[in-house]
């Protein structure tokens, strides 16, 4: 039986995490890698998880 794990909580802000997402992105040339796909789906659970944590905050 999986059991769930949530996300750290980020130490980045949800713009500092889609900088780096936008990079990734324009560096790929618009296909990602098995690796870069890996990052990205990474990349893209911190940003959920910043957007998240900064609404509660404002709250």
């Amino acid at each position: 039986m999986s059991t769930f794990t949530p996300a750290p909580a980020p130490v980045r802000s949800p713009d500092a995490v889609n900088a780096d997402i936008r990079a990734l992105w324009q560096c790929s040339g618009g296909g990602l890698s098995p690796e870069a796909e890996e990052t990205y789906q990474r990349l893209l659970v911190e940003w959920a998880t910043a957007v998240h944590v900064d609404m509660v905050e404002a709250a």
